[in-house]
């Protein structure tokens, strides 16, 4: 498959690194040559071109490619670079776009007869992740799998969790609610066996059903939390767009430090939203704002570095949850060590959704995990795949590979060694990085 990527900034070039992999034919395009600087040990194309130019998308074999991906941080040029990639031979095109008014679903067939096959809003995937990190605030990250059916959910676990010293044989032994299908050790992502035995200060990575939610919590040896009073710093689309969707009955004040701005957001702020103007990085000032009286705290300015540290503030003042948006890449291992809850990345979060557009199983999501390197897809058993022939003990998954649940006949299972996928149904996945290209084998 030949895939043209338009933009090589942190979204493209992690993209393309993830494709290499793949052993696809892999082109990254940029108008900066500087930003072509990829690692030589990455089987990718790079290639200085404006994506808006049409001698420069014919030199790039855009007639020839099965799938163009504009994401340049530019909403205008993603739009126009797919249409010209479409009309001039290109199978498919992904653009990227800030306008979540183009993601309606009563526009996407208009922009599909311009050219513009798929759209990818990373802000409005943001906004998903910090209301469901709302929903569970025990947990560090939340997703809903198979249209909510199945829950991922990922935990920090201390020594006062049930599951601490256990091996994972022991937990097999009980009802099988959940599934641990992956362990964050330090800087070390592992795909667990029944000989691993679970430490303090491991992140686990458990699936479950919803009404098995709780069970998590009490193994991982969290609380309970309600969330009634969040602070927000930073008066983004994405803050107000997790404002608008959370629930009515929470209170938010929201800090912005330009005052023309915040008088912008008072305008439009629902009643139970509170604008002030102020520097969110001023340990007195959120002091004076009472913010160790609230149940959350989330950092979404521009700035990774200061979202870290207002994250950290907000820890030491005793806030139990902490959002923080660090879209530098190189900085969430060092985010993690600080102990910030929930870490959200626009950029890794837009990679993953467009990813399972390029996987050839039938794939209906893939999530790329922020702060672990490994994947977790929902796939369909084909008729007479691998996947179907043998008990799943008898399988002989990779080492870097687990099944974390299915969908069999619209309901929800945890799997388990004895059982036996069927054509049809539709099973989640749990992979490293390096092993997503494994996943098809299994499948096709």
């Amino acid at each position: 498959m030949k895939i043209i990527i338009a933009g090589a900034g942190e979204v493209g070039t992690h993209l393309a690194k993830l494709l290499s992999e793949e052993n696809q034919d892999i082109v990254l395009m940029d108008a900066n040559e500087e930003n072509l600087n990829i690692p030589y040990h990455y089987e990718i194309m790079t290639t200085a071109g404006n994506p808006t130019s049409i001698a420069d998308l014919r030199t790039v074999g855009v007639k020839g490619a099965d799938i163009f991906i504009a994401v340049t941080p530019e909403e205008s040029i993603n739009m126009t670079a797919c249409m010209l990639a479409r009309n001039l031979g290109a199978e498919k095109t992904i653009a990227r776009v800030t306008n979540n008014e183009y993601i309606l679903p009563k526009n996407m067939e208009f922009f599909a007869k311009l050219g513009v096959d798929s759209l990818i809003c990373p802000e409005t995937l943001a906004t998903t992740e910090i209301v469901n990190a709302m929903k569970t605030p025990w947990s560090r990250q939340w997703w809903e799998l198979a249209g909510g059916k199945l829950i991922l959910v990922c935990a920090k676990v201390r020594d006062n969790a049930p599951v601490v010293n256990k091996f994972l044989s022991e937990l097999s032994k009980d009802e099988k609610i959940y599934h641990i299908v992956a362990i964050k050790r330090g800087n070390e992502t592992i795909i667990p066996r029944g000989s691993d035995r679970i430490l303090t200060d491991d992140i686990l990575f458990f699936t479950t059903t919803p009404e098995h939610v709780n069970d998590i919590r009490i193994q991982a040896g969290k609380k309970m939390l309600e969330i009634n009073r969040i602070t927000i710093i930073g008066g983004s689309r994405i803050a107000m767009n997790v404002a608008e969707h959370l629930p009515s009955h929470i209170q938010i004040k929201m800090i912005e430090k330009s005052k023309e701005k915040s008088y912008r957001l008072a305008e439009k702020a629902g009643s139970n939203v509170m604008i002030i103007n102020g520097d969110g990085r001023n340990t007195d000032f959120l002091i004076r704002e009472n913010l160790k009286n609230c149940d959350a705290f989330i950092a979404l300015t521009e700035n990774s570095e200061t979202n870290i540290l207002a994250c950290v503030t907000a820890k030491s003042l005793g806030v139990p949850k902490t959002v923080a948006e660090i879209e530098n890449i190189d900085y969430i291992g060092m985010a993690e060590k600080l102990n910030i809850g929930t870490i959200i990345n626009k950029k890794i979060i837009a990679a993953s959704h467009i990813y399972r557009f390029l996987l050839d199983a039938d794939v209906s999501n893939v999530k790329c995990m922020t702060i672990a390197d490994a994947e977790v897809a929902e796939l369909t058993a084909r008729p007479n795949s691998k996947i179907t022939r043998k008990p799943v003990k008898e399988l002989n998954l990779p080492k870097d590979m687990t099944l974390g649940g299915k969908i069999c006949k619209g309901k929800a299972e945890i799997i388990d060694g004895d059982m036996v996928i069927q054509a049809g149904d539709q099973v989640v996945v749990f992979c490293l990085n390096s092993a997503m290209h494994k996943i098809e084998d299994y499948f096709n």
